[in-house]
């Protein structure tokens, strides 16, 4: 598999970046040139009894001129440099989302929604700021080091090689530094992974949390959750530390050092006996050595940078790695060579001999399941719970890959059609009713892009909730909060119902989708669906036999095998699930 490398967006944004760094090679040449002023000033000043003041304003409107070519030089490889990493940025949050879109439902059962979810913040955050700042301060130490260090060598070859070596040492150190750092920023990672999953879990579970009384509970554990990814915060953050501080040891020895030498040396050569190191003369003048001490002072940047760039790359290794891991993840679903697309759909259903066991399961949650719903027809399906309602329903939306041959929509092999069509193609009630955060019409316009008022209205008048709705003090803007937890199950039930309607699909699975509202309004719905979907393949999962017996046929699930399928008043002679499910519903409404 061809894997997924930061070098692309580096492309897609090449032109931003080399503005970027021809601005930061302009502001790293202009800057070595303040030195040369500030020794020239010196000069002037040591070695002239009147001051010409015309020379030294010469020299100070020159560092005026570069403080602004700095200024702006800065701002401009800011907005080309970190423009561009933000993005990028952008960029891989697009990839990783599409790529979280095409992944399998296998995928979602083997990795906690937590954990992915710290991908997309923190590790792509960490990705950003090196690609961003991590490339300033490289082309930075580059080019500023290259240039201060090659001005430091015309003045003095010997002086400069005593300032080289704590910076060479310096970058052998922190390369074996750096090592170790990935493995601790690795540690701390995979602990926030721990947190934002223990989290993520918590709030989902909140209502059952509160209706155990369980607070102080879950308050410990996760305390011990967050103390542990304290810990690996300070382990990380104290090595991050402590390779500054010994950073600016070595920078603050360095710098006394040179600057005592140097003022050694300039002692000497004002006296007439200059030092020699290795057969060669150190001669230093006050303003020769005020040059040279601006050069040091300028590499002082790079050498600070250094540290953070280790810092920031290792950080980077690490989350780039976990990134490039999610996005190089294969893609089980996607469509077959020479799909067909599912055109002008009359809904016939064919299941032939299909059996199916989901991944992480031992057993098979259904068993050489054969029956055929024919174009327009109305079918139930009821059987206990755990026989295999709602896996059945699934199946047809090619969520997890099945075997050819099994599963048929108008005689057309679901392994076969486009993937995108064959959902186009079916509108769906799930189990759990999800809703978005989002205000009502908007949840029930998610079917159809664009729709107009007029269309929401007569989708909520379908599922019988239009009332409810406008009874609230917003209305249609109602927001529903998280996951609908401001409404009712009856009201999120008939507003994903209105949803569905609204696409007006060929195929449409309610799956127990009117198990929370009242006998009456389930009546409606169900008249609703009889006069609106004429012609159009309707299939009601549901628990109660009344849901489900004015329907065509109804299909029988036990144990994940097809008991019976065939109309409600056969199933009364033929089915025994079916018999005792009427029988115990009259005992019901009897008593």
């Amino acid at each position: 598999m061809k894997r997924n490398t930061i070098g692309k967006y580096y492309l897609k944004y090449a032109h931003l970046f080399l503005i970027g760094i021809i601005a930061d090679v302009i502001v790293d040449v202009v800057q070595t040139y303040v030195p040369e002023f500030l020794g020239a000033i010196v000069d002037i000043v040591s070695n002239n009894q009147n001051v010409v003041v015309a020379d030294i304003t010469y020299l100070l409107k020159n560092i005026i001129l570069i403080a602004t070519i700095l200024m702006i030089g800065r701002a401009v490889l800011r907005f080309g440099i970190i423009s561009a990493s933000g993005r990028i940025e952008a960029n891989i949050r697009h990839d990783m989302f599409r790529k979280a879109e095409r992944l399998s439902q296998r995928y979602y059962h083997e990795n906690k929604i937590g954990t992915i979810m710290s991908w997309f913040s923190s590790d792509v955050e960490a990705v950003e700021e090196f690609i961003g700042w991590g490339t300033i301060m490289m082309v930075d130490a580059l080019f500023l080091s290259v240039i201060a260090i090659y001005k430091m060598i015309r003045l003095d070859p010997v002086l400069s090689f005593i300032a080289i070596i704590p910076l060479l040492a310096l970058v052998i150190w922190g390369n074996r530094v750096e090592k170790v750092m990935s493995e601790k920023w690795e540690d701390r990672q995979k602990q926030f992974d721990k947190l934002y999953d223990f989290t993520q879990e918590t709030f989902t579970g909140i209502r059952v949390i509160k209706a155990f009384v369980k607070e102080a509970q879950e308050l410990k554990a996760f305390s011990k959750v967050a103390k542990e990814n304290s810990e690996k915060n300070l382990e990380f953050a104290k090595l991050s530390i402590r390779f500054d501080v010994y950073i600016e040891m070595i920078i603050g020895v360095t710098f006394c050092l040179l600057m005592g030498l140097g003022a050694y040396f300039v002692y000497l050569t004002s006296i007439g006996t200059p030092f020699v190191l290795f057969n060669h003369t150190i001669t230093l003048t006050a303003a020769t050595l005020t040059t040279f001490v601006g050069y040091v002072d300028t590499l002082i940047w790079p050498m600070i940078a250094m540290g953070q760039i280790l810092q920031m790359h290792s950080r980077f290794k690490t989350s780039s790695e976990r990134i490039y891991a999610f996005l190089d993840q294969e893609e089980e679903i996607h469509n077959a060579e020479n799909t067909v697309k599912l055109e002008n759909c009359k809904g016939k259903i064919t299941f032939n001999d299909f059996s199916f066991a989901y991944p992480d399961g031992d057993t098979h949650s259904l068993k050489n399941v054969s029956f055929t719903i024919e174009a327009g027809e109305m079918v139930g399906v009821v059987g206990k719970i755990g026989s295999g309602k709602t896996t059945l329903v699934n199946s047809l939306f090619h969520l997890y890959n099945v075997e050819k041959g099994k599963i048929f929509i108008d005689d057309i092999d679901i392994m076969d059609i486009d993937i995108q069509s064959l959902r186009e193609a079916i509108a769906y009630v799930p189990q759990d009713n999800f809703l978005f955060s989002d205000n009502i019409r908007n949840n029930i316009s998610f079917a159809k892009n664009k729709a107009d008022m007029s269309e929401i209205r007569n989708a909520a008048k379908f599922a019988d909730v239009d009332d409810n709705i406008l009874g609230f003090s917003d209305g249609y803007e109602t927001l529903t909060g998280e996951r609908g937890v401001t409404l009712s199950g009856g009201q999120k039930q008939r507003i994903s119902i209105a949803r569905a309607y609204l696409k007006n699909a060929p195929i449409m699975i309610m799956d127990d989708a009117v198990s929370a509202v009242d006998m009456k309004t389930e009546e409606t719905i169900l008249n609703n669906i009889n006069e609106n979907r004429k012609g159009m393949t309707t299939i009601i999962i549901a628990s109660r036999v009344s849901t489900v017996s004015h329907l065509d046929k109804i299909l029988v699930l036990k144990d994940g095998s097809v008991e019976a399928f065939d109309t409600p008043e056969n199933l009364l002679k033929i089915s025994p699930t079916y018999q005792k499910m009427v029988y115990l519903q009259k005992l019901e409404s009897e008593l």
